[in-house]
């Protein structure tokens, strides 16, 4: 017996070396794929008003080894992300300020040389919506009030660090509190602290909306963001809610939704705005102030009436197609907004195929450790007892017969 004791302890330290061998094998090639951009940022490029009337345009340049991303996150009318993607290092950002602040010409934003552009698309926070939810059913059908137009909000001023631009308003209607969006630029692959800890790569940015401090019109509040997705030809048009087991890095929440733009039916992605269906209550949450969130299918939009709402899309589109979708923060019996005064929401936009979630190197050790320790023990155990029974045959004696 102390012999199979010895044997199962060294099949457990066995398992352990081989599972921390798997993990630095995993890890190395994880090491050796990371991608990383060099970025720049530019507030009001080429600007000689400094600041210009009517709101900051933000430039964060991202260039890889051949190509390179251009994010535009503008103010001037309703807020807008813009991601251009080129096929040089070398592409550069145009922008004709007296055209750009008149709001009445296409074409005073270019990305030069125009030859070089892959794909481009670009986010809208048009509308905040309010309703009152008197039955406590979030079922946003009717009861709702005048909407928030986010295009005519009183902006501050964009306020950098680093790569990272956080931009607050409050509409004139406002007696206290703001809607703020912070964008992030990244130069490689990672996560942030805070969660819902979305997985980022060098392709995509991180946008966080949170409303704080807005009183609400009645006792009973929920709230909705309107989104619109803007393209030349190719808008997100269609929203993919892939499944998960793990929840490592949000809790609770084993969803991932992803709103994506595809050539003419294709499988590929050109372009993505994804989100886990989560928000949060209190700017430093706990699990107990997330909250679930919802969105509507994407419908098409028209084309001129989001040209008219945001100065970039007017600059950089000729004729833009567009869609939009609501998301709906909160379900039937969730605290309303009035409780903590305050609401958060992620999203993660980029071009190419969104990132995908995998086991983290511990959550790995701890399943090889945790599956293969028992087989080893059961394996061991068998070869135990097949060596027993043979020894008792071969000891046994028998009459002879006569």
């Amino acid at each position: 017996m102390a012999a199979a004791a010895a044997k199962a302890q060294n099949g457990g330290v066995c398992v352990i070396l081989l599972a921390c061998v798997f993990i630095l094998c995993q890890s190395l090639v994880h090491g050796a794929e990371t991608y990383k951009r060099k970025l720049s940022v530019d507030l009001n490029p080429n600007s000689t008003l400094k600041p210009p009337p009517g709101g900051d345009l933000l430039h964060v340049r991202a260039v890889g080894g051949n190509d390179t991303l251009h994010f535009l996150f503008c103010s001037q009318g309703a807020p807008t992300l813009l991601i251009v993607h080129t096929n040089t290092s070398s592409s550069t950002v145009k922008v004709n300020w007296p055209e750009f602040l008149a709001h009445n010409t296409s074409g005073s934003l270019t990305v030069e040389p125009q030859s070089s552009v892959l794909y481009s698309t670009a986010i809208v926070f048009s509308r905040l919506l309010e309703y009152d939810d008197v039955n406590n059913t979030a079922e946003a059908t009717s009861d709702f009030f005048p909407p928030y137009e986010l295009q005519h909000f009183n902006w501050s001023r964009l306020r950098l660090n680093g790569s990272m631009a956080l931009l607050c308003g409050a509409d004139p209607t406002f007696t206290n509190g703001s809607l703020c969006l912070q964008l992030s630029v990244f130069d490689s692959e990672g996560r942030v602290e805070s969660w819902p800890r979305l997985l980022h790569s060098a392709n995509s940015s991180q946008v966080d909306v949170w409303l704080d401090g807005i009183l609400p019109q009645s006792n009973n509040s929920r709230f909705l963001l309107e989104l619109q997705s803007v393209g030349a030809a190719y808008p997100l048009s269609s929203v993919d809610v892939h499944q998960s087991i793990d929840d490592e890095f949000t809790p609770s929440i084993f969803k991932v939704s992803q709103w994506v733009s595809s050539m003419n039916g294709s499988s590929d992605v050109l372009g993505f705005v994804q989100w886990k269906p989560v928000a949060y209550s209190r700017p430093h949450p706990v699990l107990e102030d997330a909250m679930p969130c919802r969105h509507s299918e994407p419908q098409s939009q028209s084309g001129e009436a989001t040209t008219a709402s945001s100065s970039l899309i007017r600059a950089f589109y000729s004729k833009p197609e567009a869609m939009g979708l609501n998301m709906s923060f909160g379900l039937a019996g969730d605290p309303f907004y009035n409780k903590t005064m305050f609401l958060s929401w992620t999203m993660l936009v980029g071009v190419g195929s969104p990132p995908v979630d995998s086991f983290s190197p511990m959550i790995l050790t701890i399943m090889v450790v945790g599956l293969g320790t028992p087989m080893i023990l059961l394996l061991l155990g068998g070869v135990c007892i097949c060596l027993h029974k043979r020894k008792d045959a071969s000891s046994a004696t028998y009459e002879p017969i006569n």
